[in-house]
């Protein structure tokens, strides 16, 4: 298998072993990797985010990594700029670009292009997301059927983001979400990606998840999340919805044992994990999927 033309992406939900299969498999085909996660993007979050260790870095370049301060807006408008940047740098010097990460958002942005959306005000959005608090998830979906009817059957309704950018995207601009989606193109073709998707069973993934969890307690996430806690960092940046905040401050305020800490950690990582899952099934019906158990025999064959 010939992939040194190709940029590789490779996606799965957390905790299936995207970073160990990158790094060999940048090993075998002369790569270099870059982040498509958008919480290992932030300095503060490096073990709540399970980034790659140090290591690993010292063995295969990493890229887009720990760069970016918590208190600052991160879309995903900027991760492309950077990404496409450091796609040409890295085929400058003959090696292969690997994009490896679990936010769906990011891969449809660089293989379908970025919506040139409007800018919508603050003040604007903050209504939208008062009006979604106040009448709770099931009478704003349904709102916003009413508004934009194009959203039905493509958008779920408990992906609270979404949903509620939808609403803000129909009432202020007049136009669809899917209007808007139309009209994008992304800066490469088909041919120029090859595209992994781990498939790892369910089962074996929860066990995964809750080992990962201890691990993470075991690294110092209190201690991160208590230094990040510290830093005061505005409810509505991306930062502050990394998974375990809330939960380790619930435990420093002596709400709840660490064992209970573990499992609910455990538990938000689960929901997440089918969230991703989710979304694979639903915009990378022509991805390669590869099951965790074939990645070995798949090193193998290039």
């Amino acid at each position: 298998m010939d992939l040194k033309s190709k940029i590789i992406l490779i996606y799965g939900p957390t905790a299936s072993g995207k970073s160990k299969f990158a790094l060999n498999l940048a090993k075998k085909i002369n790569g270099e990797i870059i982040n498509a996660d958008s919480m290992q993007v932030y300095k503060e979050l490096k073990i709540l985010s399970a980034r790659p260790y140090q290591k690993d870095y010292k063995k295969i370049r990493h890229h887009l990594y720990g760069f970016q301060n918590v208190k600052k807006k991160f879309s995903t408008g900027h991760w492309l700029k950077l990404a496409n940047k450091k796609i040409l740098e890295i085929r400058k010097r003959k090696k292969i670009p690997i994009m490896v990460g679990g936010t769906g958002l990011y891969f449809k942005a660089l293989t379908e292009g970025l919506v040139k959306i409007p800018n919508i005000p603050d003040k604007y959005r903050n209504q939208v997301r008062s009006l979604y608090k106040k009448i709770g998830p099931r009478k704003f979906y349904s709102k916003l059927i009413k508004l934009d009817p194009q959203i039905k059957k493509k958008l779920n309704p408990t992906d609270s983001q979404r949903v509620m950018r939808a609403f803000e995207i129909k009432s202020f601009t007049k136009r669809s979400m899917y209007e808007w989606f139309k009209n994008t193109k992304s800066n490469y073709e088909k041919k120029d990606f090859y595209k992994i998707y781990i498939d790892y069973p369910r089962d074996e993934l929860i066990k995964q998840i809750s080992f990962r969890t201890s691990q993470m307690i075991d690294e110092g996430a209190i201690l991160e999340a208590k230094k990040f806690l510290k830093l005061k960092v505005p409810k509505n940046k991306t930062a502050s919805k990394a998974i375990g905040l809330n939960e380790i401050s619930e435990f420093l305020n002596k709400k709840i044992q660490i064992s209970e800490l573990i499992e609910k950690i455990s538990i938000k990582t689960r929901q997440y994990a089918k969230r991703q899952t989710t979304w694979g099934r639903g915009h990378m019906s022509d991805w390669n999927k590869i099951k965790s158990k074939s990645l070995n025999q798949f090193l193998k064959k290039i």
